[in-house]
C-alpha cells in the first residue's frame, strides 16, 4: 500500500517534532515513539466520543512507510471508524514534514481499538451519537 499524497484534510489531534532523544543514531524516530504518540492521539479521539475513560485493548494492520527524521514535524490525524457497545476503532495517520519544507510525506497509518470504562475500570456502553465526534478548534 503505497501512501497517500495529501494529509486529511482536518486538524491534526498531535502534532509534535521529533526530537534527538526519540531517535536512534542513524537520527531515525523510533518506531516504538511513534506508536507512542498515535496511541495518545487515538486515546484522546476515542475518550472524546466516550465522553470518559478508554483503554486501547488492541493496534491492527500497523504499517511503517518511512522514516522520521530528527527533526521532522509530526502531524498525527485520528478519525472513529467504528463503535461497538463499548468499543471505539479509530484509524490514525501519521504525517511528517521536513522543517525546512513545506513537503508532507505519510509516514504510518494503523488501527487503535480501545474499550470505554467506567469509574470501576470495568467496560461500560458508549453514550449516544451527539453530532460532535470529531475534535476541532
Amino acid at each position: 500500500m503505497s501512501p497517500s499524497v495529501y494529509p486529511p484534510e482536518a486538524i491534526p489531534t498531535i502534532r509534535v517534532v521529533a526530537m534527538p532523544t526519540d531517535t536512534n543514531p542513524a537520527g531515525d524516530v523510533f518506531g516504538g515513539w511513534l506508536v507512542s504518540q498515535m496511541d495518545l492521539a487515538a486515546g484522546t479521539a476515542a475518550a472524546f466520543r466516550a465522553k470518559g475513560r478508554c483503554v486501547t485493548v488492541a493496534i491492527d494492520s500497523f504499517i511503517f512507510h518511512e522514516p522520521v527524521s530528527v527533526g521532522d514535524e509530526v502531524s498525527i490525524y485520528t478519525k472513529v471508524t467504528q463503535t461497538g457497545k463499548s468499543s471505539i476503532v479509530v484509524h490514525v495517520e501519521t504525517w511528517r514534514r521536513a522543517r525546512n519544507s513545506n513537503d508532507r510525506r505519510k509516514v504510518t497509518q494503523g488501527k487503535f481499538t480501545f474499550v470505554a470504562l467506567d469509574e470501576n475500570r470495568k467496560p461500560r456502553g458508549l453514550p449516544p451519537e451527539d453530532g460532535f465526534d470529531t475534535i476541532t478548534e
